[in-house]
C-alpha cells in the first residue's frame, strides 16, 4: 500500500469522516433547536437536554475510547502488513465495549436523579433531565458498540461506511423528532422531551445494524469469540485507559462549565447549552481531518515512514484551518441569526450573542489541537495525551474559570476559560510532535 499523503488521500478519508462526525452532533443541534420551540415550558426543556447532552457525552466520549484504540493498532497493523495479528482482537474489543456499556447503562440510570443534582439542576429542570436520561441511556450499548466498529473502519483507512451509517441514524433521528416531539394531532400524541429521546434511540439502533452489515460483509473480520487473548488486548486496554482518564479530564471541564452555568440560572444554562452543542458542532466537523491524521499516521508509523508523517501533519493542519475560517466567516455572516433557530426567548438569545463571538474566536486554535490530537492517538501515543490533558484542565481551564467567575464574567468566564484550555493543548501538541518525529524524519 502506497504510503504517499496527498491531498487526495487525505480527502479520501477526511470527507467521509467529516460527514459521519457531524452527523452526531447534529443530533444533538436537532434535538436542542426542537426542544427548544416548543409551546410547554422550552426553556427549562431546553436546559435538560443541554445538561444530560452534557453528561452522555461525556460518558460515551471516556468510555468509546476503545474506538481510537482499535483504530490505532489496526492502521498500524495495515502499514506493517500484518493484519491476521488482530482478527481475534477485534471480537474481544466489540464484546469488551457490550459488557461495559450494560454496567454504565445500569449505574447511572438508577443514580440518574443525584447526578443531575450534582449538575445543580432543580425543580422541572431535573424532573425533565432525569426522564430524558433514562430513556437515552438505553442507546449506550447500540452507540459503544457502533463505535466499536467504526473505529475498526477507520483503521482499515476506511470511513465511507461509517459516514452511510452515521448519515442515515441523522435523518432517522430528524424525522422521528418532529414526529414524536410534536406530534400528529388524532395519530401520534406529542411526547415532548421525551420524543426527542425516542427518536436518538431508534436513530442508534439503524447505526448499529447497518454498521454490523458492513462488518460482515466488507471487511475481514468476524464476531466469534476467542478465548485466546490476543496479545495485543493488553495494550489496547491500556491505550484505552489512558484515553479514559484523558476524556475524563475532558469531560470535567465540560461538567464544570456547565454546572457554572446552570449556577447562574436558567437563561444562563439555556444559552450555555446552545453555545456548547454549536462548540461542539464544529469540533466534529474539524475533526474529519484528525480522523484522517489518526488513520494514516499509524499506517505510516506501522510502515516508519516518518518523512510523511511530517508531511501529513503540516498538510491537515492547513486544510483543518481553512476549514475553521471558513465556519467562522459563516457565523459572523448570520451572527443574530443562529441563536433564533434554537430559542425565541429575548433573554437567552441576548446572552448567547454576548459570548458567541469568542466561541467563534478559538475555532482556528481548536482546528490545530484537534489535527495534532487525531494524529498521536494513530501514533499510540496516548500517555501524552493523558498528561496533557490532565494538566491543562487542572493547570489551565480550572483556574481561568475561578478567576473569572470571581470577577462575575459569567458565562464569558467559562469561556474564556475554554480558550486558555484549548491553547495550552494545541501549543504543547505541536512542540511535541516537532520534538519526537520531526528529528526522526530528517
Amino acid at each position: 500500500m502506497s504510503t504517499a499523503v496527498s491531498f487526495r488521500n487525505i480527502n479520501r478519508i477526511a470527507i467521509p469522516a467529516i460527514i459521519a462526525g457531524i452527523a452526531e452532533p447534529l443530533i444533538s443541534l436537532t434535538d436542542i433547536a426542537i426542544i427548544g420551540n416548543v409551546q410547554e415550558n422550552p426553556i427549562e426543556a431546553l436546559a435538560a437536554a443541554g445538561i444530560v447532552g452534557s453528561f452522555l457525552s461525556a460518558i460515551i466520549w471516556i468510555v468509546a475510547q476503545t474506538k481510537t484504540a482499535i483504530s490505532a493498532i489496526v492502521s498500524q497493523h495495515l502499514g506493517a502488513s500484518r493484519l491476521h495479528a488482530v482478527k481475534t482482537l477485534i471480537p474481544q474489543a466489540i464484546y469488551f465495549n457490550l459488557a461495559f456499556s450494560l454496567v454504565i447503562y445500569a449505574t447511572t440510570a438508577f443514580f440518574a436523579e443525584a447526578i443531575f443534582r450534582a449538575y445543580n439542576a432543580e425543580g422541572l429542570i431535573l424532573d425533565y433531565s432525569r426522564d430524558y436520561y433514562r430513556i437515552r441511556a438505553l442507546g449506550y450499548p447500540l452507540t459503544l458498540v457502533t463505535f466499536a466498529i467504526f473505529g475498526l473502519f477507520r483503521g482499515l483507512q476506511n470511513t465511507l461506511w461509517a459516514m452511510k451509517c452515521s448519515l442515515t441514524g441523522a435523518l432517522v433521528n430528524v424525522g422521528l423528532d418532529f414526529l414524536l416531539v410534536y406530534g400528529i394531532e388524532g395519530y401520534i400524541p406529542a411526547m415532548h422531551l421525551k420524543g426527542a429521546a425516542y427518536a436518538s434511540l431508534a436513530a442508534q439502533l439503524v447505526m448499529l445494524l447497518m454498521a454490523l452489515w458492513f462488518f460482515f460483509k466488507k471487511t475481514p473480520f468476524h464476531l466469534k469469540l476467542s478465548w485466546n487473548v490476543n496479545p495485543q488486548l493488553r495494550g489496547l486496554l491500556l491505550m484505552a485507559a489512558n484515553l479514559f482518564v484523558r476524556t475524563a479530564a475532558l469531560n470535567f471541564a465540560i461538567y464544570l462549565a456547565n454546572a457554572y452555568a446552570t449556577d447562574y440560572g436558567r437563561n444562563y444554562i439555556a444559552a450555555q447549552s446552545i453555545l456548547m452543542n454549536i462548540w461542539l458542532f464544529f469540533s466534529f466537523f474539524i475533526d474529519g481531518y484528525a480522523n484522517a491524521g489518526n488513520a494514516i499516521g499509524g499506517r505510516l508509523l506501522g510502515a516508519r515512514d516518518y518523512m510523511n508523517l511530517w508531511e501529513l501533519s503540516k498538510k491537515i493542519s492547513k486544510y483543518a484551518v481553512l476549514i475553521a475560517l471558513i465556519l467562522m466567516g459563516i457565523c459572523a455572516l448570520f451572527y443574530n441569526e443562529i441563536g433564533l433557530i434554537f430559542n425565541k426567548e429575548g433573554s437567552v438569545l441576548i446572552l448567547f450573542s454576548s459570548v458567541f463571538w469568542l466561541v467563534l474566536l478559538m475555532q482556528p486554535v481548536n482546528a490545530i489541537a484537534f489535527m495534532f490530537d487525531g494524529i498521536f492517538k494513530g501514533l499510540g501515543e496516548a500517555k501524552y495525551l493523558r498528561n496533557l490533558l490532565v494538566g491543562a484542565t487542572f493547570l489551565g481551564f480550572v483556574p481561568t474559570l475561578l478567576i473569572a467567575d470571581y470577577f462575575g464574567m459569567k458565562l464569558h468566564a467559562i469561556w474564556l476559560a475554554f480558550f486558555v484550555w484549548m491553547l495550552i493543548r494545541s501549543s504543547a501538541l505541536v512542540i511535541q510532535f516537532r520534538r519526537k518525529y520531526l528529528k526522526k524524519e530528517v
